[in-house]
């Protein structure tokens, strides 16, 4: 065994400590959010039936863990000097796996919302605090390795969610899905403070005051953004009262959150990088690229499961190749990136995802599981080719200074983007499926000759198992129920589409952004 000694100077940087146990225990915490991520989408159906609320509803489980997620993104730098980088990363995942067992727990969807906004706030830090610790803790030659360590860990978690998450809901119930982050919070609270140590200058760091105001009025803003959103659908938009004044409120507390951010030099979010021209079209990219993610991500499964009537399992078998996609596609871009101006990678990326968001508009309900297989996983090689170029071209002609303030502010943008992104993409069901219905039932008048012969069949294939009596209105029942399953199709075949339009928008977009500096490499923090 080598002594204290021996291992400080085999491992300055870690104090003594294997940085790959320290890469072990950073991993585990941001493994365990970005899987939640993707179990919860595969449970949603699920979720709604068992708390009696729709569809819908069920979304908000999504949209309150973003935007809260995205709330704390900004501030987690100022705590992380304040209390010390190993502290605020315990606290963080103490937080998260609590939320996950009162997740699991809960008895309405209230509660579950309140548990998913606390969640959020704990999960949100993981991510950067795990970069930056992992980017320390290995000299500069071996830091490559050690993110694409990291890297590798963040694709499987998308494969393995959908999959594990859908297991888990048939097998026990989608509560489990929330349990299963306990024992691995549990261990990675002991790992991270058996291996994780902060350096001299995060413990000598001297910070100023937290600016209250700047966070009350992000808290705000993005508050009532986050309801509107989730209960807009529900009361009409505009057509009500309190979402008006909830606008009014949410521009007023967005307009006076900007002018403090811009005119405070020591606030919480430094939006003097928007003066940079590449990082300013990276941050509308990355919100635009965060409304495709994160709309596909949600909506995929519901049509796997509401439209084609597939168990949470087989969804989530039918989805998870994107992961897969995204694991070969790292490699590609890889090699490619030093070598290509990524803005013709990004452009192939967005419109390769256009392609494959196309295609998912071509649904129809003789689909069978593995016929979307090949564009689901074309969309996370294509998101490949999207990722990687975007965070090297928005940071190419930024200070190092300013590193901090841009991952911030770049992630926040992407999970306000998502979050927007899902809300829409709901709405958009739920509107374009009513206006489907209403043209398919102009349509099939009661006295149409066609509808009389498709009811008398089904009436009399019906009068032997329920009696002639209930037969015939059983058959309208059914040919109804049908005309519902179709109408909601097509409003999937709508939002994919409209999706696509997006991305292709978003391929257009890249061409703003100056010329790229050869040889730059992506900081990990902004993937």
């Amino acid at each position: 065994m080598p002594t204290t000694a021996e291992a400080q100077a085999r491992y300055p940087l870690t104090q003594g400590v294997n940085p790959w146990l320290v890469t072990f225990s950073v991993m585990l915490p941001t493994f365990m959010e970005v899987l939640d991520t993707a179990i919860a989408s595969v449970a949603l159906p699920y979720i709604a039936g068992s708390l009696s609320a729709s569809n819908s509803e069920a979304t908000w489980v999504l949209t309150s863990y973003l935007v809260a997620n995205a709330v704390i993104l900004p501030a987690s730098n100022w705590f992380a000097r304040r209390f010390g980088r190993k502290r605020f990363l315990i606290f963080c995942i103490t937080i998260f796996t609590i939320a996950s067992f009162f997740c699991g727990a809960a008895p309405s969807l209230s509660v579950i919302l309140l548990a998913r906004i606390m969640q959020g706030a704990g999960g949100g830090a993981l991510q950067p605090l795990s970069q930056s610790i992992l980017l320390e803790s290995f000299p500069v030659s071996k830091r490559s390795m050690s993110m694409a360590a990291y890297g590798l860990g963040i694709v499987l978690a998308p494969v393995l969610g959908p999959t594990l998450g859908g297991w888990l809901t048939d097998t026990f119930s989608w509560r489990y899905a929330f349990y299963i982050n306990i024992p691995v919070g549990i261990l990675a609270v002991f790992m991270v403070s058996r291996f994780v140590h902060d350096p001299p200058h995060i413990k000598n760091a001297k910070v100023g005051p937290f600016d209250n105001i700047g966070f009350g009025l992000l808290v705000v803003w993005t508050g009532c953004l986050q309801l509107v959103l989730d209960k807009g659908q529900e009361d009409d938009w505009f057509g009500a009262i309190w979402v008006r004044w909830a606008v009014v409120a949410l521009i007023v507390a967005l307009v006076l959150w900007i002018w403090r951010s811009w005119s405070n030099p020591k606030g919480l979010v430094d939006l003097h990088v928007l003066k940079d021209r590449n990082f300013r079209t990276g941050c509308v990219l990355v919100a635009m690229l965060g409304m495709c993610i994160y709309i596909t991500i949600a909506i995929l499964p519901l049509y796997y499961q509401e439209i084609m009537g597939y168990t949470a399992f087989t969804a989530g078998l039918v989805v998870g190749p994107r992961g897969i996609g995204s694991f070969i596609g790292s490699f590609v871009i890889g090699f490619l990136g030093s070598r290509m101006d990524n803005r013709k990678l990004m452009t192939a990326g967005f419109i390769g995802f256009a392609v494959c968001s196309f295609i998912f508009g071509t649904v129809n309900l003789s689909f069978g599981p593995y016929t979307l297989l090949i564009p689901i996983m074309l969309t996370g090689f294509a998101l490949s080719f999207v990722f990687v170029p975007m965070s090297t071209l928005m940071v190419s002609t930024l200070t190092n200074r300013n590193m901090g303030a841009a991952t911030g502010l770049s992630n926040m943008l992407r999970n306000i983007g998502g979050s927007v992104g899902i809300a829409m993409a709901t709405t958009a069901l739920i509107r374009r499926s009513a206006l489907h219905q209403s043209y398919l039932a102009a349509n099939l008048a009661p006295s149409s000759p066609e509808l009389q012969r498709r009811s008398a069949m089904i009436a009399g294939y019906l009068g032997h198992r329920i009696g002639p009596t209930s037969a015939r209105p059983g058959s309208f029942g059914l040919l109804y129920g049908l005309m519902q399953q179709q109408s909601a199709l097509l409003a999937y075949v709508d939002v994919f589409r409209w999706t696509a339009i997006l991305a292709l928008i978003c391929a257009a977009a890249t061409w703003m952004f100056k010329k790229p500096i050869k040889h730059v490499s992506p900081p990990p923090d902004l993937h």
